[in-house]
């Protein structure tokens, strides 16, 4: 009985990971026409914060300032840039 659940898992399992990477391979075709009608790119605007660790378990914070980056308009990060719907939401960035 366990062994027919343990086989039951490992198809599931397997196919979610083939819709995700069905999924990856779409988002990536989708970016490439993108990128030929010049649609792919966007850029966010971010706040960078460096983080200094001092004596005795104290960290400093140091604002850098704000800075464009670049993103892409896709689901997944591609061509190493984060998507845009990611940056959006996480525009403080920590060094």
């Amino acid at each position: 009985m366990a062994a027919r659940w343990m086989r039951q898992l490992g198809r599931i399992l397997l196919v979610l990971v083939g819709l995700l990477a069905l999924l990856y391979v779409g988002d990536w075709a989708v970016l490439e026409v993108r990128v030929a009608h010049g649609t792919a790119y966007s850029t966010v605007e971010v706040t960078q914060f460096l983080a200094t660790q001092l004596k005795g378990n104290k960290t400093e914070y140091d604002w850098m300032g704000t800075v464009e980056e670049t993103c892409t308009r896709s689901l997944f990060p591609q061509k190493g840039h984060p998507p845009c719907w990611w940056l959006k939401r996480h525009t403080s960035q920590w060094e």
